[in-house]
């Protein structure tokens, strides 16, 4: 095997290791758990599915040039009642710690490249 082909494997089980590591993360475990209990909460879904509908409709509208101000308020009002759910108030403060835990990470991996990792990873058109 060239050295460059086992250097490409050993990045990759790197990658792999950071991945079971971040895996191990309490923020990781405490955002999965909160996912899960609104994924099993039949009002979040319910509230979920409501606002996506509107979202949807809101966004045709738009297209169409028929979307106002009132379709907005209404998408609002359906947003905030939806993150006004104690289990989806859970959710999104788990899914703030594990963003801001993983910016860290990737600040980390960054400052050894001079690039964003996550934004070079993530894109296809970066300027």
């Amino acid at each position: 095997m060239s050295g460059e082909a086992e250097y490409a494997e050993n990045i990759e089980a790197l990658g792999a290791e950071l991945g079971a590591a971040i895996a191990e993360l309490p923020e990781y475990d405490s955002y999965r758990e909160a996912e899960r209990a609104v994924e099993t909460s039949t009002e979040a879904q319910t509230r979920i599915e409501a606002f996506e509908d509107a979202r949807e409709q809101f966004m045709i509208a738009r297209q169409l040039g028929e979307a106002t101000q009132d379709d907005i308020m209404e998408l609002k009002e359906l947003q905030t009642g939806l993150h006004a759910l104690p289990v989806m108030e859970e959710y999104l403060e788990a899914q703030s710690k594990l963003d801001d835990r993983l910016a860290t990470v990737n600040d980390a991996i960054s400052s050894q490249l001079d690039i964003d990792f996550a934004g070079q990873a993530g894109g296809c058109c970066n300027d």
